[in-house]
């Protein structure tokens, strides 16, 4: 009697345990990161002021730098944006040409440039913002002037070897930070 329990107890669980499922490979992960929302607070250099995240730490390097550049740390991202100011000697053109070609440089790891004009005429500020996409080694740029007397260059780097899907989002959010800083900056 036990091996006739036994036996059915055995067609009982084959029964059961046989499913029709198909078991399917699951996809990838996708990483996802969230930053906080920018809170921002001016920054005054001697020939210019404008509004940074809070995320941002500023740092002053006089030995290798002109007085009045700076640079935007973000920890959190790994990755910082180098602002540098020149005043105007007669060379607005050669300034613009240079910044273009520093743009244009990272073209050969670049998918794609886009470049934005940026107009401000009541606090005459015109300049021009390069959205880098790809492995490039910036994946943003852009400067700013008043045409006569000042000229301010950016340029966004990560402290990684340059792989565009996995800064994507880093990228994203210190573009709006990049714009941000465009569109607060004042001459003195």
């Amino acid at each position: 009697m036990i091996n006739r329990i036994t036996l059915i107890l055995l067609v009982v669980l084959a029964f059961v345990a046989c499913k029709d499922e198909v078991l399917l490979p699951k996809p990838k992960a996708q990483l996802r990161l969230e930053y906080p929302e920018g809170e921002y607070e001016k920054v005054d250099t001697k020939y210019f002021s404008f509004s940074k995240n809070s995320l941002a730490e500023v740092v002053e390097n006089t030995e290798n730098l002109n007085e009045g550049d700076l640079v935007l740390n973000y920890p959190l991202l790994k990755g910082s944006i180098f602002i540098t100011h020149k005043i105007i000697k007669n060379n607005l053109q050669k300034l613009m040409i240079d910044a273009q070609k520093l743009s244009y440089e990272h073209a050969t790891q670049a998918d794609g440039i886009k470049p934005s004009e940026f107009y401000n005429a009541d606090d005459r500020i015109f300049g021009m913002y390069y959205e880098v996409s790809g492995d490039a080694a910036s994946q943003a740029q852009f400067f700013v002037t008043d045409s006569t007397t000042n000229f301010v260059t950016g340029s966004l780097y990560f402290y990684v070897k340059p792989n565009f899907d996995s800064i994507y989002p880093a990228a994203a959010y210190l573009e709006n930070d990049i714009k941000t800083i465009m569109e607060t900056l004042r001459w003195k």
